[in-house]
């Protein structure tokens, strides 16, 4: 059964949701998944996805982990869209730690790729701070590269071209897509002087930062 709500851990972590899920909204506002694993809820947020833009680029997904009060019986796990998330936090009075849910669920295709909970193997790391610079290029490259009043089948290309590219601050041999740093900073995962981890599972790579995931599944012919 779905619930209609669900008990944060606290205030903090409800202020918490509302910055990231406001920080999703400004980057692609579309659909968050919501999983619940015993006492733990995983906020899935697209930033990058191969149905919108094409099956030759990298799918990049941002991921949260907020606490709840107490466990979910048998577990839980919907989509919705943004917008109806963001303003049940939005109404919310400071102190509250109920997340109302939305009435009806939403669909996205991406929320059915499923990424691996288990079977994460240590890559490397990059450095944040160079993450940060990395996706700050890209913006503009992004910006540059657009014509006056483009529609939005030239921003997908685009946006696909420009974040599909590899990160050029390496670490370790391990080659990243730059839509990946862009993901990390625009969601608020980066910290200056930190640094961030890079695991890999299959076609799935996991980059690991202070505040947050950024999940990247390959496309097949790249694997």
């Amino acid at each position: 059964m779905t619930p209609e709500a669900l008990n944060l851990a606290d205030a903090e972590t409800m202020s918490d949701l509302r910055t990231y899920l406001s920080r999703a909204r400004t980057v692609q506002d579309g659909q968050a998944r919501l999983q619940v694993l015993g006492a733990a809820l995983a906020v899935y947020v697209p930033v990058l996805a191969q149905e919108a833009i094409g099956t030759a680029v990298p799918t990049v997904l941002g991921l949260r982990v907020a606490r709840l009060a107490s466990p979910v019986a048998d577990g839980f796990a919907a989509v919705y869209e943004l917008g109806a998330l963001a303003d049940r936090l939005a109404r919310a009075a400071d102190g509250d730690t109920v997340l109302p849910l939305p009435p009806a669920e939403a669909r996205a295709a991406w929320a059915g790729i499923t990424p691996p909970l288990s079977g994460w193997e240590p890559l490397g790391e990059y450095d944040d701070d160079a993450l940060r610079a990395e996706a700050e290029t890209g913006m503009r490259a992004v910006t540059e590269a657009l014509p006056p009043q483009a529609g939005r089948p030239v921003l997908d290309t685009v946006r696909g071209r420009i974040w599909s590219a590899p990160v050029q601050a390496g670490a370790d041999g391990v080659e990243l897509p730059l839509g990946a740093a862009f993901a990390a900073a625009s969601l608020g995962f980066l910290r200056p002087g930190a640094r961030s981890r890079v695991f890999g599972q299959g076609r799935w790579q996991r980059l690991t930062s202070t505040g947050g995931h950024t999940l990247v599944r390959h496309p097949a012919q790249l694997a």
